[in-house]
């Protein structure tokens, strides 16, 4: 595997691993939050492409947070939605890894980057948190895709991506568990949805899309390998 390659597939690792404890989740607060906002957006990009309504998007400072939306989805839209929170920072992230290995697709998916976070800001977060940290995100986004050399637009969408991919594994306990607490609410969490909306159990539901995102991964990077 290429050097570049091997360098993605560590920092994710090594992302994982730090968020499973309380100072590498401190350190990564800001990534966190990224994180949150990757998946709470799919959450309700995925609930309007439904039909339902996307009220509000909150990103606590803890990391933790929630996508409010209403209208009738059935049983089958709850699963989906909730799949998409899992899966859908996945695939912006591995997009974003495949656009590295292009100055131009790389300048365009940070500016395409930079863009969503602005406008979801003004629409639809409603956070104290959220208003602070993301404008700066997409600030420092748009600036590196206009003014950045090569080499930092490359390692910025790469390293936007990984923090893509592995946004589903902030919290292990929450992916393979029941369900959770998000503002000091008891909540259920995106598998426990899927699996009282489907069959099979909550778990099964986790490592089928752990098995998923590990497979689009490896297929980024080895589509990436072509460029």
């Amino acid at each position: 595997m290429p050097r570049e390659q091997s360098y993605i597939l560590a920092f994710a690792g090594l992302t994982i691993l730090a968020w499973q404890t309380g100072f590498g989740t401190l350190a990564l607060m800001p990534f966190t939050l990224l994180a949150t906002w990757f998946h709470e957006m799919a959450h309700g990009l995925s609930a309007i492409a439904l039909g339902a309504e996307f009220h509000r998007l909150v990103i606590f400072a803890n990391g933790s947070g929630f996508a409010e939306f209403s209208g009738s989805i059935g049983h089958l839209g709850q699963a989906a939605i909730a799949a998409a929170g899992l899966l859908g920072p996945s695939v912006a992230g591995c997009l974003l890894i495949v656009a590295s290995r292009s100055r131009r697709a790389t300048q365009l998916a940070l500016l395409v980057l930079a863009s969503a976070l602005a406008i979801s800001t003004a629409v639809w977060v409603r956070s104290v948190a959220g208003w602070v940290v993301l404008p700066l995100f997409a600030a420092a986004a748009g600036y590196i895709a206009l003014r950045g050399s090569a080499k930092w637009q490359r390692i910025t969408a790469e390293f936007l991506g990984v923090q893509g991919v592995v946004s589903v594994y902030q919290d292990l306990g929450y992916l393979f568990s029941p369900g959770g607490t998000v503002g000091g609410m008891s909540a259920r969490s995106d598998t426990g949805l899927i699996a009282d909306a489907l069959f099979l159990p909550y778990w099964f539901w986790g490592g089928l899309i752990t098995l998923t995102i590990l497979v689009m991964v490896w297929l980024s990077l080895r589509f990436a390998s072509r460029y």
